[in-house]
């Protein structure tokens, strides 16, 4: 029987050995009372990695998406994002219930990108017929698209001539960054990078960093203030959850390096894919592989991929998302089954993966 080989996303991982005995050594006290010292080391640690004066432990990156939101805007308020970003695509309309913040989506061209003229032309003016326009919103990655940096450059320089701040749902930056270094240039420094162009960075420890829970609102000390009152009225405020923030501590540590593993095998995936009839890979640039399935049969296809011990989702096209949970071996395997629907390849069931070569 082969393991099961889970591509449906990275938030699927298992907490390392290693990172379960750094929860275990964890100390602990009461984070509501803020004395909770594995909390306040990994929100001193997240700040400084990104350039901002504080960061705020949150259980979900939904939950760090919207503290941001309603700690930069007040009822009334406005704030512009991509049609199908994550903030105000699949965040149940937080914003706009729980915060009374109109959200202004525009179009997004295939790498996620907005016009910079599509937004200052929504930028409104001010007058009282109006929502107030303050935020601008972007992803990184978007679709496992990294941002590129002149764009993001531009487009908070955009907002900022506006009067508006600008907010990064970075639930990926990681990746993003690992994509983004330049030679020679560390995974943190180029995060660090992407960041100092944003307000407000909300980043994910347990989607490519592999920690169980966890993401983190990065911001002034103004903001992360006002964002902790927002916290605890949004039900976030957690006693001793130094044992989860040991875990994102440790992934800070050990598992940014890493995430070139993640993209490697992506690229794997989408290169054993090419030139299969009935299937259009989408270009892999991180750790997520979209595919484009002729004649309606991806359901078919994930059904197959099920039975033999594969999952993948497919909300938009189907994805495979790679993590420190997968190797190569499963990679391979995820191919040959692919191969063997459209009838092409020997085998859906190649020989058992061997083990990891290294434990992340």
């Amino acid at each position: 029987m082969h393991p099961t080989v889970d591509l449906r996303s990275d938030t699927v991982t298992r907490p390392t050995p290693a990172m379960r005995e750094a929860m275990f050594a964890a100390p602990l006290g009461d984070d509501v009372f803020g004395d909770d010292p594995s909390v306040n080391a990994l929100q001193a640690r997240v700040a400084e990695l990104l350039g901002f004066e504080a960061a705020l432990f949150m259980p979900t990156g939904t939950q760090s998406n919207l503290c941001g939101l309603m700690a930069h805007c007040q009822r009334g308020d406005e704030y512009i994002v991509g049609q199908s970003a994550h903030t105000y695509r699949y965040e149940g309309g937080g914003a706009a219930v729980l915060g009374s913040i109109q959200p202004q989506p525009l179009a997004q061209n295939a790498a996620g990108q907005m016009a910079l003229t599509d937004i200052a032309n929504a930028i409104k003016p001010d007058d009282c017929h109006f929502a107030r326009t303050r935020l601008l919103c972007l992803e990184n990655t978007w679709n496992g698209h990294p941002m590129p940096m002149d764009y993001l450059a531009q487009a908070t320089a955009l907002a900022r001539q506006h009067g508006l701040n600008a907010h990064l749902d970075g639930a990926r930056l990681f990746n993003a960054a690992t994509a983004s270094a330049l030679g020679g240039e560390t995974v943190a420094a180029a995060a660090r990078r992407i960041a100092s162009h944003f307000d407000s960075v909300s980043v994910c420890f347990s989607k490519g960093l592999g920690a169980p829970v966890g993401s983190a609102l990065c911001g002034s000390k103004a903001l992360i203030a006002r964002a902790h009152r927002v916290r605890k009225m949004a039900g976030g405020g957690m006693r001793q959850s130094g044992l989860l923030a040991a875990a994102a501590s440790f992934a800070l540590q050990q598992h940014l390096e890493r995430l070139a593993d993640d993209h490697a095998l992506a690229q794997r995936l989408a290169q054993g894919l090419q030139g299969i009839d009935g299937l259009q890979v989408r270009s892999a640039q991180t750790n997520i592989v979209f595919v484009d399935v002729d004649h309606g049969r991806g359901p078919a296809l994930l059904a197959f991929l099920k039975e033999r011990g594969i999952l993948a989702t497919g909300l938009i096209g189907l994805r495979f998302v790679t993590h420190l949970d997968v190797d190569a071996a499963g990679i391979d395997r995820a191919v040959a089954a692919i191969q063997a629907f459209f009838g092409q390849g020997a085998s859906a069931s190649p020989a058992p993966a061997p083990g990891r070569a290294a434990v992340y």
